[in-house]
């Protein structure tokens, strides 16, 4: 096998030069091995065995699957993951990692609030409501409707300047373009804004090269999107909170699973 875990594993045929043999003693395996050469030494008939190899840093999905031409392993957690071909186009490739990073943050973020909430709510910490009814609580400092409207203008502006710089990258760190807080945000690249308010512990500064950064927080945020997907199924079939589930399965771990939950609402 020439592919093991999705990395290709490739003959050094440069470092034949290092070695005291001549061609015509270089033979391959019988079996077809393409990992192994053996060598036999001039005049000698006991064979001399000499594996090179050399794996390939390129991770797949899929062992063994070759990435779309595309999906070079430059982008951070690009696992060469695109079945439906939807980031061929360049111009769509860039605009999706962008859309996947915004939404693996605010993934992050729900999925960090929910349980938090539901905990303090499950130990009567806080009296909150759960949270897919938390939308429809009434405020005494304000009335929903004005609630919306100032997080609709606020949110409206961020994403605005989000996608103008999406657009046109750097604009927006331009003096006077964000009521003079520029040099608050410091904006390193599109989807990475730094300074004292968003990079506090100063993490990445050199963004260019924080590849280890990049791939760990999609990868958490890759997570926190399936969380999400799984909290909302789950509040859609039990009606009630992620640590309520988890309690009640926690009560009898082999008759409360997903299985008996599923056919139970199913009934």
């Amino acid at each position: 096998m020439s592919v093991a875990v999705g990395r290709a594993f490739h003959l050094l045929t440069s470092t034949y030069s290092s070695f005291p043999y001549s061609d015509k003693n270089i033979h391959k395996h019988s079996l077809g091995s393409r990992g192994s050469v053996f060598f036999t030494r001039p005049g000698g008939r006991l064979p001399y065995s000499q594996t090179l190899v050399r794996a390939q840093q390129r991770a797949t999905w899929l062992p063994g699957l070759d990435p779309p031409p595309y999906l070079n392993g430059t982008l951070a957690g690009d696992f060469g993951f695109d079945p439906l071909s939807l980031g061929e186009d360049p111009a769509s490739l860039r605009w999706y990692v962008q859309a996947e990073l915004v939404h693996a943050r605010f993934a992050m973020i729900g999925v960090a609030g929910i349980l938090l909430t539901d905990l303090l709510r499950v130990t009567k910490i806080s009296n909150l409501p759960v949270w897919y009814e938390a939308g429809a609580t009434k405020f005494d400092f304000a009335s929903t409707r004005t609630l919306f409207l100032v997080q609709l203008l606020l949110m409206g502006f961020v994403e605005t300047k989000r996608y103008m710089d999406f657009v046109s990258p750097g604009s927006q760190a331009q003096e006077g373009t964000f009521l003079g807080l520029e040099a608050s945000f410091e904006g390193l690249e599109p989807g990475y804004p730094g300074g004292p308010l968003l990079n506090p512990l100063g993490l990445a500064k050199d963004i260019k090269n924080a590849h280890q950064w990049k791939l760990k927080e999609i990868k958490n945020g890759r997570l926190a999107m399936v969380a999400m997907l799984g909290i909302f199924v789950q509040a859609y079939v039990t009606h009630v909170g992620p640590i309520d589930n988890l309690l009640e399965h926690l009560s009898n771990p082999w008759h409360k699973t997903i299985v008996q939950t599923i056919a139970g609402s199913a009934s």
